[in-house]
C-alpha cells in the first residue's frame, strides 16, 4: 500500500494533471472576474484548498475542484519526491539538480508569500504621525477602555473572521461578552422613519436603533469595497444582570458608539483592522507633479519622517515610485495621493518569502548554466580529438 502510494506521489502522471488542474483554475478564475472580481476570484479560487460550489454565504456546498493551494503543495511535493526517486547524486548530474532545487525554491516561496504576506496602507495627511497601517479589505471590531487610564486606552480589538462565525466571545479584559446576533458581509443601511413602515431597526441601543439593515452582494468593482456590518448584544458577566441591548456596529457608521458600565466609559466601533509598528512615521511634504498641460501624474513623493525608539532611528526618507522604503521586514510604497494632494498614500507590504524569487532565478540560471556548459565542454572535447 505504502509504495502505491510513494508510486504515485513520485509519477510524473501526477505532475500533468497537476499542471493541467492549475491551467483549468486559471482559465476557470479568469472568467470568474467578470462576476465576482478580482479578489473575491482570488480568495475563492487561488487562495483555498478547495473551488467550492454554490459559493460561500449560501446554505450548502461542496467541493468541485482543487484550489491553488492545494494544487501548488501537491506539485511540491511531487516535484520533491520525484527528484529524491529518480535522479542520481552525482556531479555530471550538478546542474539538473541546481535547476530542480531552483523550481522547489520557486514554488515553495510563492506558497510562503501566498500564506504569510501581508498587504495594508497608510494613509498620512501633511504633518500627520502614525504607527500603524490599515487593512483596506479587512475589519475589526473594537471595545476601549477611555476612563482606566488617563493616558492611554486599553483596546480589545475582534477579527472580523470571529464576527463572521456568529459566536460568543469573552476576553479577560472585558467585564462582558459579545454575542454575535448577525452579520452581513456587505450591507445597505437605511434610515429609519415614518415614511417606509417596511424598514424596521435592526438594533435597541445606539445608532442601530434608527437604522435598518439591508444584505447586498459583495462588491466586485475595484474601487469598491464591502461595508461590513454586524449585529452585537452586550452581555454582562455578572449574574443577574441585565443584557445592555444590541447594537448594531459597521464600517459605514462613521462614528464610534459609547455606553457606560462598571463605572467606566466604553466606545464600541467597527473599522479597518490596524497592524501597530513598534515605530513612527510623519508625512513631512507630498510633492505631485504632473505632465504639462495635462492632469497625468508624473511623479509624486513623500518626504517622511521615521522615528524609532528601540533602534535610537530618526531619519528623514523620501519615497517615491519605483524607490520604496524597506525597514524592520515591511516596505513602503508609494501608492496613490488623495484627489486634491492633501494626503499621501502609502502601501506597507510584509512579505518574509520576498527574496525567494530572486534566489531561485539565481539558481536555476547557474543550473542552466552549469548543465549546457558540462555539455558543451564534453563536445569540445570530442570535437577536438576527432579532428586530431
Amino acid at each position: 500500500m505504502m509504495r502505491k502510494a510513494y508510486d504515485v506521489i513520485t509519477s510524473l502522471k501526477l505532475t500533468i494533471a497537476c499542471l493541467a488542474a492549475a491551467a483549468v483554475l486559471v482559465f476557470a478564475g479568469t472568467l470568474a472576474q467578470v462576476n465576482y472580481g478580482i479578489h473575491i476570484v482570488q480568495e475563492r479560487y487561488f487562495q483555498s484548498l478547495f473551488v467550492w460550489w454554490p459559493p460561500a454565504g449560501s446554505g450548502f456546498k461542496f467541493p468541485v475542484f482543487p484550489g491553488g493551494h492545494l494544487i501548488g503543495a501537491v506539485l511540491l511535493i511531487n516535484l520533491i519526491a520525484a527528484h529524491v526517486r529518480r535522479f542520481r547524486w552525482g556531479w555530471k548530474k550538478l546542474g539538473i539538480h541546481l535547476t530542480h532545487a531552483g523550481l522547489i525554491v520557486m514554488l515553495a516561496g510563492g506558497l510562503l508569500t501566498d500564506l504569510l504576506a501581508v498587504e495594508s496602507h497608510m494613509r498620512l495627511a501633511q504633518g500627520e504621525t502614525k504607527n500603524y497601517s490599515e487593512d483596506q479589505r479587512g475589519m475589526e471590531l473594537v471595545v476601549i477602555d477611555t476612563t482606566s487610564d488617563a493616558e492611554l486606552d486599553q483596546v480589545t480589538a475582534i477579527p472580523e473572521a470571529l464576527l463572521r462565525k456568529q459566536r460568543e466571545i469573552a476576553h479577560s479584559s472585558l467585564p462582558f461578552r459579545i454575542v454575535v446576533r448577525n452579520f452581513f458581509q456587505n450591507s445597505r443601511l437605511h434610515m429609519v422613519n415614518e415614511g417606509n413602515a417596511r424598514l424596521r431597526p435592526i438594533a435597541t441601543q445606539g445608532l442601530g436603533a434608527q437604522v435598518a439593515v439591508q444584505s447586498v452582494p459583495r462588491a466586485t468593482s475595484m474601487d469598491e469595497r464591502d461595508v461590513v456590518s454586524a449585529v452585537i448584544e452586550i452581555i454582562p458577566h455578572e449574574a443577574g444582570t441585565n443584557s445592555l441591548g444590541t447594537w448594531l456596529v459597521s464600517d459605514a457608521l462613521g462614528a464610534p458608539q459609547t455606553f457606560p458600565y462598571a463605572g467606566r466609559t466604553w466606545r464600541i466601533e467597527l473599522r479597518s483592522a490596524r497592524y501597530y509598528k513598534p515605530y513612527s512615521v510623519t508625512l513631512q511634504k507630498f510633492t505631485h507633479e504632473r505632465y504639462p498641460g495635462t492632469e497625468i501624474p508624473k511623479n509624486f513623493a513623500s518626504r517622511i519622517t521615521l522615528i524609532d525608539p528601540e533602534r535610537s532611528v530618526n531619519r528623514d526618507v523620501l519615497i517615491y515610485m519605483n524607490h520604496p522604503l524597506r525597514y524592520r521586514g515591511e516596505t513602503f510604497y508609494q501608492a496613490g495621493f488623495q484627489k486634491d494632494d492633501s494626503a499621501s498614500i502609502l502601501q506597507v507590504v510584509r512579505n518574509p518569502g520576498f527574496v525567494t524569487p530572486y534566489v531561485a532565478c539565481v539558481i536555476v540560471a547557474l543550473g542552466l548554466l552549469v548543465q549546457f556548459g558540462s555539455h558543451l565542454i564534453t563536445f569540445s572535447r570530442r570535437r577536438r580529438g576527432a579532428l586530431a
